[in-house]
């Protein structure tokens, strides 16, 4: 008896994998594969790639009832196993004890496999009489030489040989054999799970009786002291009365016949007996604590027969989500992984262990034999319940879908009327892991087929058809005790054996396993098992096809040995057929003419009955006309008899029905004698038509002169009577196939030739060769039917013939001819067949073309690159040998190594540093002329070399020319000449004159230019044509512009014009005298602008309209009035004057005066400055439009200077100018008598004064000039202050002209003044209003009144005629300003200033217009003070202070009290 061994898997079945031409026929592709597959029992189908049906289930209202599967209960032999202990344990329950199974070896004892080896080795008494236990232990597998022997034999004895005394049935003899009592205890785990199980754990005792009377009391005597305990009585124990003989006689032992020993007598719970305890076998040692039964009871409750192994119902409903929960979660726990990473060997290793043990109970549940027709199909079907969408309807009619394939027309079921379910309803199957279906074969043999929706694989084990009754033998063999009480039990569907153990008998078993989208088909008679790996759903139905008839036959009569009932009636459908001929597939037709045969010759032979009476079977219900021997469904005949009218039998039982005579016996029959050959000739006509049209495509075949129509008619006529698929249809279909197909190849062959070879261009792979087209030719002319197109191939085949011999001529050339190659080509494609030579001819017809295109390169060297020769090259290299390519690629490759020397020569002279001369490259140059190929690198050497000369002639010309050369034209040639790679002499001594004019033209635009300035050296040096342009930069320069072409038109040849354009030479003449032009255009621009600024003074009513200041806005705030232009400016838009130097001159200070930044565009150097500029400007080499700008401009000034001087000179204005600095004088000794320093410690501190103001106090005019003089003065301060040249002429006049100045009486300074005050007397008024109530609102929220006592707060008043309510108090800002109309400024802007005419008031600087720079520089003398010291002299620019709207707060008018300076 062989152990359980590690599962090792069996072979794999095959596997098909269908085209969809082959899947578009489902039994025809069955029909195909039979040969093979049935070799296995079992095959695997995986459908085309997009096969994939819509599961069609309602999800939501699927609900079913599992069954219950115990594993260890599934396998036959575990269940054998698991029988006999139970067995065992009855017999030991029943007699009050409790069995615990051994352990030995720390495994459990099989004692079901201990009791085979003892029986097999001829038992307990053989095998302890020739000590064979050490052979039993180690056919038990227990390792030799520890004793296991001895412990199975005593358990054996203990346990086992008890029982086998009580099959053999010595427990019920009167006559008992002595033995020595045993008792033993062993302990035992818990075993089984199940109810009907008994768990056991109990004292064994074994004793046998002797049947001798003194032996038995003296054994007794002997078993009390060796046991040495004290015997207890039970309550079922009787009380004798040892008085009284007649009560002790009623109780007798059943064994031993006597009544005494009552202590130890016992009562059966069962049937009342009474036994000694030592009487009994075994012998008990002591009475029983539970129910006792005597032998008899034993025998008769173990002799009770088994109830049938079957499935049980589970008490849960599940839905598929419920079901595949529970389902996920048992097998993720079971494997302690995640259930899609569980490996289906271990799954299938881990099911067969189970299966197998006795020890393990694993139970699971299995959703099987679910009826389609209730819950529904897995595949769409069209049953009205709903549409179908989408792809369902193509799926719903599919030849695979399971609803359909058991009524196709080939399918024998299609005749059966009515819906058997399982075999022409589909069933479902919902598993989980270790769900299984046992070893069985379909109903009535026939086909099955099963599809897996979706979920883990199924692993299915098939056994052939032909080991189908090897497979039943081995399983009765190996577990005989299943089958005496079952004998139909492999017709269950209840009992596993392992694959192992069959495929040692020699039973050939396969497996597989299914995935999700894969049929599994069963063929007849094929016993086939299996388990789930995982949650799945599976469909499952039953077909039978023609070939399943005689198949169909064999099993009725294997069934009615078995006495099995049938499920349908074969008899019935083979007549059912029979009698509908032309419905028949003509396959099917010749299988029911046979069967048909059969069964009317076999009906025939029976039937004897004189009496007898027709009856239409197929109207009773098959469980009405069932044989009573056999159970098979009668329906050609059946016999009754009047003894027992209900009763029927089959023909093949008549004998069986009863014991009457033949007279009282009735024939119920079908079908008269006489309508049997009429219902096999109609079936027979259908199968024989098939026979005829055979012979006509027989001799078709054969012929060879038939038309390819005639044998089209034959194949529609095939297909149209559906005859079957064998050989002979198929060699006509193929020969027809064949046939038409040569005819499409001639015909396109011969097509293709008469077309253009472009416009029926194919891909070589389509294309016939020359031998093909050889075999195609004598294929055409060996087919059995005439193809019209035969001849023009064979023409096609001799042009190809004439074609090669061309080719082989032209590849034959000393030297490749592409025009000949090419020629060829297009004959050979145009033949549009694969021709060896057409590789050939293009190889040659390359090289040729590559050496034509070499040819030509080298003939225009002007084109020949060194890319274009590394193309050739490379194209040349992927040619195939040839000696005139191999011959051109040499000659390519040594112009090329040597172009690319020179190339890198000439690079390397480009590149160097430093650079080469003019010689050295000119030589490299010659010698790389001659090369015949075009280097980039050498004509950019010799470009180089043509751009140096000419450059080196040009620096040669402006050095020997008459005048020097502008610094323009010199940086343009010191840029061309450092981007030439050559060296250059003439290139330092170039760099040399541009670096020392532009550091010249630096040195004199930092003399002029102001910081940030907007105009150029030029524009400043050059006389002025943006007077009257005002405006930001850009749109001043662009209107400047406009007005010189207006005035010049396009000839701009001003001396301005040099910073736009400077022409190579120009005349110096030429320039001097455009720089007059433009000095006379200046004066009379400046003459224009000043008197239209001062026609603004008359617009007074109009004084809102009116432009002023850089910024063309009307006046507001504080304004300056330029000296030259006239024009007034805002002190927001233009830098205030600042004070002059501090020398001191004799008559005085020196006196600043405004002028604006468009009339004052430099800083003014003096004229010695200048003159030393131009000292450095003669050593220059190099003409600058600067250096000649500031030369003219410098001969003007002298000019200017000269006539200056000599108006002074005069008598008047000598005289004048003495009388000014007396004057003078004298107000600077009054500034300082009246000026006393300030004493007030908490007053601004006051920087010492610098320079004084004067004359401030004077009263002009305090010079007279005749009006010749002073018109005089005042042209040429006009033009003085055009200069952009500080001269000290410029300085008297302008003295002069001040103190000969009337008091300012202008009618435009009065309105200004008092529009001013009314407007700043309104807004203050308003102002300190407002400011009284927030005052006071603030002082009544946060300070009460005793508070406000506390705070000391200065406030002074000072009467004014604007009501001014005084100052602020806090530190500065607590002072008081002694201006009347103060703008009481705040924080930042609370600047102050201190009279020094002698009152010492302080006044903010914004309130009497004084800048912080004027306070620390000049004195400032107050308005009071003026008039306290005399006569005024109005000194400085004329003022006015106004209101701006930008302003925090107004200004004062402080009119004059300012004297504003030039800063230089």
């Amino acid at each position: 008896m062989a152990l359980f061994r590690e599962f090792e898997a069996p072979p794999e079945c095959p596997v098909f994998e269908p085209s969809w031409q082959d899947f578009s026929d489902p039994f025809g592709f069955i029909h195909r594969i039979r040969e093979i597959a049935e070799n296995t029992g079992i095959c695997k189908i995986r459908p085309p790639q997009g096969w994939q049906p819509p599961f069609a289930c309602d999800v939501r209202s699927f609900r079913f009832t599992p069954r219950i599967q115990r594993l260890n209960e599934l396998e036959a032999l575990t269940r054998v196993k698991l029988n006999f202990l139970d067995q065992i344990a009855k017999f030991w329950e029943l007699q009050g004890c409790k069995l615990c199974f051994p352990h030995v070896e720390r495994k459990l004892l099989d004692l079901y496999l201990l009791s085979k080896l003892v029986s097999a080795e001829g038992g307990f008494e053989v095998v302890c009489k020739e000590k064979r236990w050490s052979r039993i232990s180690s056919r038990m597998g227990f390792p030799a030489g520890k004793g296991v022997g001895s412990l199975l034999r005593s358990h054996f004895e203990r346990i086992l040989y008890p029982y086998e005394l009580f099959q053999t049935g010595v427990t019920l003899t009167v006559s008992l054999t002595p033995a020595a009592a045993v008792m033993t205890c062993v302990s035992c785990p818990v075993l089984f799970s199940r109810q009907r199980r008994v768990r056991l754990c109990v004292c064994v005792f074994v004793c046998v009786c002797p049947d001798d009377e003194g032996f038995l009391r003296k054994q007794k005597h002997m078993r009390a002291q060796a046991f040495a305990f004290k015997m207890r009585p039970r309550k079922e124990v009787l009380e004798v009365n040892y008085v009284s003989m007649t009560f002790i006689d009623l109780y007798m032992c059943m064994a031993c016949g006597r009544g005494d020993e009552e202590d130890r007598l016992l009562l059966c719970d069962g049937c009342d007996d009474s036994y000694h305890i030592f009487c009994l076998i075994p012998p008990l040692q002591d009475v029983p604590k539970g129910d006792w039964r005597c032998p008899k009871c034993v025998a008769e409750e173990c002799s009770k027969p088994r109830e049938a192994f079957g499935f049980e119902q589970a008490v849960r409903e599940y839905t598929l989500q419920s079901f595949g929960e529970m389902a996920d979660h048992f097998k993720s726990d079971y494997f302690n992984m995640p259930v899609h990473m569980v490996p289906t060997e271990l799954v299938e290793k881990e099911f067969w262990r189970l299966v197998s043990s006795i020890e393990e109970d694993v139970i699971v549940e299995y959703g099987a034999d679910i009826s389609s027709r209730d819950m529904g199909s897995g595949f769409p079907v069209r049953d009205g319940k709903r549409k179908l969408i989408g792809d369902e309807d193509e799926y719903a009619s599919s030849g695979w879908n399971l609803n359909n394939m058991p009524v196709l027309e080939q399918s024998v079921l299609t005749h059966i009327s009515g819906d058997i379910s399982g075999m022409k309803v589909p069933w479902l199957y919902v598993g989980m892991c270790f769900s299984s279906f046992c070893w069985h074969i379909e109903d009535h043999w026939s086909y099955s087929i099963n599809y897996l929706h979706w979920g883990e694989p199924k692993t299915w084990y098939g056994v052939p058809a032909h080991a189908a009754e090897q497979l039943e033998s081995v399983m009765k063999k190996v577990a005989p005790e299943l089958f005496d009480s079952q004998p139909d039990l492999l017709h269950q569907l209840v009992t596993l054996m392992n694959p192992n153990l069959l495929m040692e008998h020699g039973v050939p078993v396969y497996r597989t396993n299914q995935c999700a989208g894969e049929f599994i088909v069963t063929f007849p008679r094929a016993y086939h098992s299996g388990f789930n790996q995982g949650y799945n759903f599976a469909e499952a139905v039953n077909f039978c096809t023609a070939d399943w008839l005689p198949i169909g036959t064999q099993c009725v009569a294997h069934y009615r040995r078995l006495q099995r009932y049938c499920v349908f009636s074969h008899e019935e459908l083979v007549c059912k057929m029979a009698a509908d001929p032309e419905s028949l597939d003509v396959e099917l037709a010749a299988a029911v003419v046979r069967e048909l045969g059969d069964m009317i010759e076999e009906e025939s032979r029976l039937r004897g009955v004189l009496c007898s009476e027709q009856e239409v079977f197929e109207l009773v219900p098959d469980d009405e006309r069932q044989c009573w021997k056999c159970k098979t469904t009668c329906f050609l005949s059946a016999l009754t008899c009047s003894c027992s009218p209900q009763r029927l039998v089959c023909l093949h039982h008549a004998a069986e029905l009863c014991s009457c005579a033949a007279s009282n016996k009735c024939l119920r029959f079908r079908y008269e004698q006489d309508e049997f050959p009429a219902m096999l000739y109609g079936v027979k006509s259908r199968a024989q038509s098939y026979d005829t049209w055979a012979k006509r495509v027989t001799e078709a075949l054969a012929a060879d002169n038939k038309n390819l129509i005639e044998l089209k008619v034959l194949l529609e006529d095939a297909e149209d009577r559906k005859y079957p698929e064998n050989s002979l249809l198929r060699s006509l279909r193929d020969t027809v196939k064949e046939a038409e197909t040569c005819s499409s190849v001639a015909q396109l062959l011969l097509s293709q030739k008469r077309e253009r070879p472009e416009s029926s261009a194919q891909k070589a792979g389509s294309k016939l060769t020359v031998e093909e087209l050889k075999v195609f030719v004598e294929q055409l002319y060996r087919l059995p039917c005439v193809i019209s197109q035969a001849r023009h191939v064979r023409e096609l085949l001799e042009s190809v013939q004439d074609f090669h011999e061309r080719a082989q001529a032209a590849l034959a050339d000393e030297t490749p001819d592409s025009g000949k190659l090419q020629a060829l080509l297009e004959l050979g494609s145009g033949l549009e067949l694969e021709l060896p030579e057409l590789p050939r001819l293009k190889q040659e017809l390359q090289q040729a073309r590559w050496l034509d295109e070499v040819r030509l390169t080298l003939m225009e060297p002007q084109r020949l690159t060194l890319e274009l020769m590394k193309r050739q090259i490379d194209s040349g290299v992927g040619l195939p040998p040839h000696h005139a390519v191999e011959k051109a690629m040499a000659e390519l490759q040594e112009l090329l190594t040597l172009s690319e020397h020179w190339e890198e020569r000439a690079r390397a002279c480009l590149q160097a540093r430093p650079r080469h001369s003019l010689l050295t490259l000119e030589s490299i140059v010659m010698e790389a002329k001659n090369i015949p190929a075009y280097l980039p690198n050498v004509l950019a050497l010799r470009d180089a070399l043509h751009k140096a000369k000419e450059w080196t002639a040009k620096v040669e010309a402006i050095q020997n020319g008459s005048n020097y050369a502008y610094l323009e034209q010199l940086e343009g040639l010191l840029m061309r000449g450092r981007s030439i790679p050559v060296r250059l002499e003439a290139l330092p001594q170039v760099e040399s004159q541009v670096a020392s004019a532009r550091a010249w033209r630096e040195r004199t635009a930092r003399t002029f230019l102001k910081k940030n300035s907007t105009y150029t050296l030029l524009q400043v040096l050059s006389p002025r044509v943006d007077i009257g342009v005002y405006g930001s930069s850009k749109s001043k320069r662009k209107r400047v512009k406009e007005l010189l072409e207006k005035e010049r038109g396009l000839e701009l040849d001003a001396l301005s014009d040099l910073e736009d354009s400077v022409e190579d030479t120009r005349d110096p003449a030429a320039v001097v005298a455009a720089f007059k032009a433009r000095e006379r255009q200046e004066l009379e621009a400046i003459h224009s602008l000043r008197a239209a600024n001062l026609a603004k003074m008359a617009l007074v009513e109009r004084i809102e309209e009116v432009k002023f200041c850089l910024c063309r806005k009307t006046a507001s705030g504080f304004m300056l009035q330029c000296e030259l232009c006239r024009d007034w400016f805002h002190g927001a838009c233009v830098p205030l004057p600042k004070a002059g130097s501090q020398k001191k001159l004799v008559s005085g200070s020196k006196e600043s005066k405004f002028l604006c930044p468009l009339c004052q565009r430099s800083r003014r150097p003096r004229l010695e400055t200048i003159l030393s500029l131009l000292v450095s400007l003669q050593k220059l080499p190099v003409r600058l439009p600067e250096g000649e700008a500031l030369q003219c401009l410098t001969e003007r000034a002298m000019g200017w200077q000269d006539r200056a001087r000599q108006a002074l000179a005069t008598d008047e204005l000598s005289t004048a100018l003495a009388k000014l600095s007396v004057l003078s004088q004298r107000m600077v000794e009054l500034a300082a008598l009246i000026s006393v320093p300030s004493s007030d410690p908490v007053a601004p501190r006051k920087q010492p004064r610098k320079t004084p103001l004067v004359p401030r106090s004077l009263e002009p005019p305090v010079l007279e000039l005749s009006p010749a003089a002073k018109a005089q003065l005042e042209e040429l301060m006009m033009e003085g202050d055009l200069l952009e040249v500080s001269l000290d002429e410029t300085q008297h006049i302008w003295r002069i002209l001040q103190a000969t100045h009337p008091p300012s009486e202008d009618k435009f300074l009065q309105v200004m003044e008092v529009r001013y005050l009314k407007q700043l007397a309104k807004r203050l008024a308003k102002e300190e209003k407002e400011r009284k109530r927030k005052e006071k609102a603030v002082a009544k929220a946060e300070f009460p009144k005793e508070g406000l006592e506390k705070k000391s707060r200065k406030i002074l008043d000072i009467p004014s005629k604007y009501d001014w309510s005084g100052a602020e108090d806090s530190n500065d800002e607590n002072a008081v300003c002694a201006a009347k109309n103060c703008q009481r400024p705040c924080k930042d802007k609370v600047d102050w200033v201190q009279c020094d005419g002698g009152c010492d008031e302080w006044f903010h600087q914004v309130c009497v217009g004084v800048t912080c720079e004027m306070a620390e520089n000049e004195d400032y003398i107050c308005l009071a003070c003026s008039h306290k010291a005399g006569a005024a002299v109005t000194v400085g620019a004329e003022t006015v202070v106004m209101s701006s709207p930008v302003c925090s707060g107004p200004s004062v008018p402080a009119l004059p009290l300012t004297d504003p300076r030039e800063s230089s």
